[in-house]
């Protein structure tokens, strides 16, 4: 029986590692930075997909992942990043591969540090540096959340006396002074970078907490270089008010702000959390900044509710109402799990019913709920398994019954919308653009919508309560989510007309759409109405003066063949004017213009960079609108956990005891560090 058992059934570990959980991500925001790489098209001869040749170079830095029938991902080997690659007939290319290498990659950018720092320090001959190992030591402390105490530790020294003898190791107090030069140094860099850029900022406002029971506020900003290139930067760590009101949070963040000049730069906030406050607290934050009138539409876009966040609570809030077939499962798994006879077992049971899934069962995590759904999604195909697995073990008493299942199938099939936009999230390369948001959220809004009226009672129950948490979610944010899908020359407006007649219905839709294009609109007017930066290339020339003599204007002569046509042209001006229509704006024109090819792979911060000739004014406001952060999670931070947007980060016992000044430099400092040059 043993040569014709298949291969195992069942993981053994707790968490899925099977590409599809995403369970070991950094919780942090991460932001990109361009890297100094650069790819060139070579050839190698690495097998590819159907016995091809897969002939480019960048092949050498991905490896092919078959993560379902016919769809492969291609797996980075320096930061193990899912990219799409192929899904049945249609293929991605390798173009969105080449950027990830030349510019993203931070597995990648850290070993050529890695080798660069290597590099300057392989001279034996180099002088010692005391002042510079200080510096180097307390880099070190701050990207590695090492404990300032380090430099107290008996091992610690030991360790460093025998690299290099002559190294004075400081004290605590040292080491923290050495730390906030860092802080000031690098603020000071981020702010300079900051008035350089040539759009506006979106902000990101999140929390975290402390083994006590004080928190503390995260503020980053997320903005386009010169280059087209989108960046996330932390600005403040502060900590949170007491008593913990929404007046007093609003003071704290635009006290925060205040130190960083930017007040004329802002452009949209992002709140991390789903609660009651809300309007109170964002009425409050409008009014501290907007005294001088500087917000984008008097403030009316300027508040925007995480996605992550929204996407965790409504997922959870379909396995709340499935939550006793989510124990008997997780139970069940327990007891296979707990005996090798046990799963032997199963997977006999599994051989002689001829049943193979897709997924391996595992158990979940509790705390993430992709790992759940990923987990009853794999229990349902071996649901009859579980069935006979009771019949065979008077102590397994979980299974569950034929209604549980149901339930666990209904819940299912809610979850895979969430969780197929959440890896969309996640996979997007660096801070994914606000244009891919509209898609992800109207597909869950028309989805719940339908489940509240389905026939089946339990899809019923569950698609309500879910349904009216996303409808506060999608009554606040559809206008800029749609504002920026229309930037997305694929789509425009027309993707707003389509979408919003379904979940609307054909009557009522053409108010909504309304609705988004007068803001779509007014937004441009307030572009319109900013002076163009000038490019050299319309700047007139300076004319010389060395003889200190002021330029005199010379006018030509008059042609002999335009004499005496003077009324003849003033004519012509009076008739062209009645006939020639008003010249368009480049919004009108772009709204007007086909569509844009969909293709893979297609780059709209790309395609937006390459027409700012055409569209000077509108690029701008593209720019900015593209830059909007939907969501609270950075790079590589889970999008999965419970309860919050994406960070879920909670101080350890040694953070929390510091002084707050100190929290926000060791946390400031790092994420500047990490996305310094």
């Amino acid at each position: 029986m043993d040569e014709m058992v298949p291969d195992p059934l069942i993981s053994n570990d707790n968490v899925m590692m099977n590409g599809h959980g995403y369970t070991n991500m950094v919780h942090s925001n991460e932001m990109p930075h361009a890297n100094e790489l650069v790819v060139r098209d070579e050839t190698k001869p690495t097998a590819g997909p159907r016995g091809q040749k897969r002939k480019s170079a960048i092949w050498e830095h991905f490896t092919l992942v078959d993560v379902s029938e016919g769809c492969k991902r291609a797996s980075c080997i320096h930061c193990d990043q899912s990219l799409a690659y192929s899904s049945g007939s249609k293929n991605s290319g390798t173009s969105h591969l080449t950027r990830h290498i030349a510019e993203w990659c931070r597995g990648l950018k850290d070993q050529q540090k890695s080798r660069r720092y290597r590099y300057s320090i392989s001279n034996a001959n180099a002088p010692f540096d005391q002042e510079r190992s200080y510096s180097q030591l307390a880099k070190m402390i701050i990207l590695n959340d090492y404990p300032l105490h380090i430099v107290q530790q008996p091992a610690f020294l030991s360790f460093v006396d025998s690299i290099q003898p002559s190294f004075k190791m400081v004290n605590i107090d040292t080491m923290e002074a050495e730390v906030y030069a860092i802080y000031h140094r690098e603020r000071d860099n981020l702010q300079q970078a900051l008035g350089n850029i040539p759009g506006r900022i979106g902000l990101t406002v999140g929390s975290v907490t402390t083994s006590q029971t004080l928190g503390y506020i995260s503020v980053a900003a997320q903005f386009f270089d010169s280059e087209w290139r989108l960046h996330r930067r932390m600005l403040n760590f502060m900590m949170a008010p007491w008593p913990n009101s929404e007046d007093a949070v609003s003071k704290v963040i635009t006290k925060g702000l205040s130190g960083w000049n930017m007040e004329d730069k802002l452009f949209t906030i992002t709140l991390e959390h789903d609660c009651s406050s809300h309007d109170i607290y964002s009425a409050n934050l409008i009014n501290h900044l907007s005294g001088d009138n500087v917000l984008m539409l008097k403030g009316q876009l300027f508040v925007v509710r995480c996605y992550a966040n929204i996407l965790n609570a409504v997922a959870h809030d379909v396995l709340a109402s499935a939550h006793n077939v989510v124990y008997l499962i997780r139970e069940s798994m327990k007891f296979i799990k707990a005996d090798s006879a046990h799963e032997r077992r199963f997977v006999e049971i599994a051989h002689q019913l001829k049943i193979s899934g897709d997924n391996i069962l595992c158990l979940d995590v509790t705390t993430e709920w992709n790992t759940t759904y990923l987990m009853l999604l794999a229990a349902l195909e071996y649901r009859q398994v579980f069935t006979l697995m009771e019949s065979c073990y008077d102590s397994y008493s979980t299974a569950p019954s034929t209604e549980d299942w149901e339930k666990a199938k209904a819940a299912c099939g809610f979850l895979k919308t969430m969780y197929t936009s959440a890896v969309k999230i996640i996979t997007e390369e660096g801070n994914p653009t606000a244009n891919i948001f509209f898609h992800e959220a109207c597909l869950l809004q028309q989805e719940l919508q339908d489940g509240t009226a389905h026939e089946d009672a339990v899809v019923r129950g569950m698609a309500i309560g879910a349904h009216e948490r996303f409808d506060r979610y999608w009554k606040d944010c559809n206008v800029v989510l749609a504002i920026a899908v229309a930037m997305d020359p694929r789509f425009k407006m027309k993707i707003v007309e389509f979408t919003y007649s379904k979940i609307y219905g054909p009557t009522d839709a053409a108010k909504y759409v309304k609705v988004v294009h007068d803001a779509v609109l007014e937004l441009y007017r307030e572009y319109v109405a900013q002076p163009l930066p000038l490019s050299p290339v319309y700047i007139d020339p300076v004319p010389a003066a060395d003889d200190g003599l002021p330029a005199v204007e010379t006018l030509a002569p008059p042609s002999t063949a335009d004499a005496g046509l003077e009324d003849f042209d003033m004519y012509l001006s009076e008739v062209t004017a009645m006939v020639q229509p008003p010249s368009k704006h480049d919004l009108e024109l772009y709204l007007e213009e086909a569509l844009v090819q969909r293709t893979p792979g297609f780059d709209v911060v790309r395609w937006w960079q390459g027409n700012t000739g055409r569209y000077p004014t509108l690029s701008r406001m593209a720019r900015d609108v593209l830059a909007i952060p939907m969501s609270t999670a950075g790079v590589g931070s889970s999008v999965f956990l419970a309860g919050n947007g994406g960070g879920g980060r909670t101080l350890d016992d040694y953070r929390s005891s510091l002084q707050p000044q100190l929290v926000e430099a060791l946390f400031c400092a790092k994420d500047w560090l990490l996305y310094s040059p």
